[in-house]
């Protein structure tokens, strides 16, 4: 049996997509998780428009894409972060600062770290995109 991650599947999609100049690309499975991923993204101008296409299976995200992303991918572990602890982990995942974000699951919901801290809270570290 093989264990994927749909996340870390869907943000390779994503970067090669980007790499190759696509307008469009397919994410599947879907999941509520990364539909929350993907309004993060689009929030920071990452992704454009996305949709939810029923196959009657899991279905599947339709993401239109913006502009060239640098790097993106999935956090795994998901290492729980305190409110005190975003620049540590943004040095570690990040090219630099004010470059990118990290996507973070929080009581909030889905959020990017910086308006994690806006909101003082920690959370579960998820993604992180530049």
């Amino acid at each position: 049996m093989v264990m994927t991650d749909p996340i870390s599947d869907a943000m390779i999609i994503i970067k090669n997509a980007s790499e190759v100049g696509l307008a469009e690309c397919m994410l599947k499975p879907a999941s509520q998780l990364l539909g929350n991923v993907l309004k993060v993204m689009q929030k920071d101008g990452y992704v454009g428009e996305y949709e939810f296409i029923d196959d009657g299976k899991a279905g599947f995200y339709s993401v239109k894409m913006t502009r060239n992303i640098n790097g993106c991918g999935s956090i795994t572990p998901r290492h729980a972060v305190s409110q005190h602890d975003y620049t540590k982990f943004e040095k570690r995942y990040l090219p630099g600062q004010n470059i990118g974000i990290l996507i973070v699951s929080t009581p909030f919901g889905v959020i990017s770290q910086k308006e994690a801290i806006k909101r003082k809270t920690g959370g579960q570290l998820v993604a992180y995109v530049y």
